[in-house]
C-alpha cells in the first residue's frame, strides 16, 4: 500500500511540475490604456514593454516573439532589465534584439538594467551594454532623453536599479524640463521614494508577478514594501500617478510559474 501511495504522489507531483512548466509558455499579451493628468488629446504614445527576459530560463523563442509582435508598431520599446546573469548567456540575447530592432519604433528603444544584470563582472556588464547599444537600444543609468510628439515634450527617464542601491533620482531628473515624464526602472519599489519627483507613467518589472503565488507571493516579502502590500503586478497608482509592474517574460530559479504568466504589454498613453 505504501508503494502505491508513493507512486500516486510521484505521479501527481510530476503532473503539477509539468503544468507549472507549461504555464511558462502561456504568454499573455496585455493592452493598457492610460491618460496623463492633462492630456492634450492631440496624440497618443504607444509603448511596447518587455521586462525580465532572464534568458537562462525563458520559454519563448525569438521567432515566437516575432510572431506575437508582427502586427504591432509601437512608438517606443521599453526594456526594464534583468536580461540575464551569466556571461555565457550574452550571445543568446542577439536574436531577441534583432526582433526588436526590425520593428523600427519611431522614437527608439530604451533599456535599463536590473539586479540580475549587475551580477555580471564589469567586463561582461560592459559587453552587455555594448551589445544593447549595437542594436539601437539607449541604455539608461540615471539619465534622461527627450522626444517630441506634436510639439509635446516627452521626457524618458531611466532610473537605475533600486534593489542594488544604484538609483539616483536627483541625477535621473537633472536635465528634465517641463513635459510628460515616462519613467523606466527595474524595481518598482522606487515609486515610494519619488515624492518630489513627478511622473506621468512608470514602467517596471522585477517581481515576475510572484512567479509562484500560493495564493499570495509570500516569498517576496524580503523584496520591499510593495510585495508586503501585495503589489507585485499590473496597474497601480502612487500619489495619483500610475505605474505598471510587468510579470516579465522569463523566470528565475526554476522554469515554472504558478498563478502567474509571462507577459508582453502594450501601453497606449493619451498625451
Amino acid at each position: 500500500m505504501l508503494y502505491i501511495i508513493s507512486g500516486l504522489l510521484l505521479i501527481i507531483i510530476s503532473f503539477l511540475i509539468y503544468k507549472a512548466n507549461q504555464n511558462t509558455k502561456d504568454i499573455q499579451i496585455n493592452k493598457i490604456q492610460i491618460a496623463t493628468k492633462q492630456p492634450t488629446k492631440q496624440s497618443n504614445l504607444s509603448i511596447l514593454h518587455l521586462s525580465d527576459l532572464h534568458l537562462e530560463n525563458i520559454s519563448i523563442t525569438p521567432s515566437q516573439l516575432a510572431d506575437k509582435l508582427q502586427h504591432e508598431k509601437p512608438d517606443i520599446i521599453a526594456l526594464t532589465g534583468d536580461f540575464l546573469d551569466r556571461k555565457r548567456t550574452i550571445p543568446k540575447l542577439v536574436p531577441y534584439l534583432e526582433v526588436l530592432q526590425r520593428m523600427k519604433p519611431k522614437h527608439g528603444i530604451y533599456a535599463v538594467l536590473g539586479n540580475h544584470d549587475y551580477v555580471l563582472k564589469e567586463p561582461h556588464l560592459l559587453q552587455l551594454k555594448e551589445l544593447l547599444t549595437s542594436y539601437d537600444c539607449t541604455v539608461m543609468q540615471n539619465t534622461s532623453e527627450t522626444i517630441e510628439i506634436h510639439n509635446q515634450r516627452i521626457n524618458i527617464i531611466g532610473i537605475d536599479d533600486y534593489s542594488t542601491n544604484r538609483s539616483d533620482l536627483q541625477q535621473s531628473y537633472k536635465y528634465v524640463e517641463d513635459g510628460i515624464n515616462i519613467v523606466l526602472t527595474h524595481d518598482p519599489n522606487i515609486v515610494l521614494e519619488m515624492n518630489g519627483y513627478s511622473f506621468d507613467y512608470l514602467l517596471a518589472g522585477h517581481f515576475h508577478g510572484g512567479q509562484i503565488r500560493y495564493p499570495k507571493a509570500y516569498h517576496l516579502v524580503k523584496m520591499g514594501k510593495l510585495p508586503r502590500l501585495n503589489i507585485v503586478k499590473g496597474l497601480h497608482k502612487h500619489n495619483d500617478s500610475p505605474f505598471y509592474i510587468s510579470e516579465g517574460l522569463g523566470q528565475t530559479g526554476v522554469n515554472i510559474r504558478v498563478g502567474s504568466r509571462p507577459e508582453i504589454t502594450l501601453h497606449d498613453i493619451a498625451i
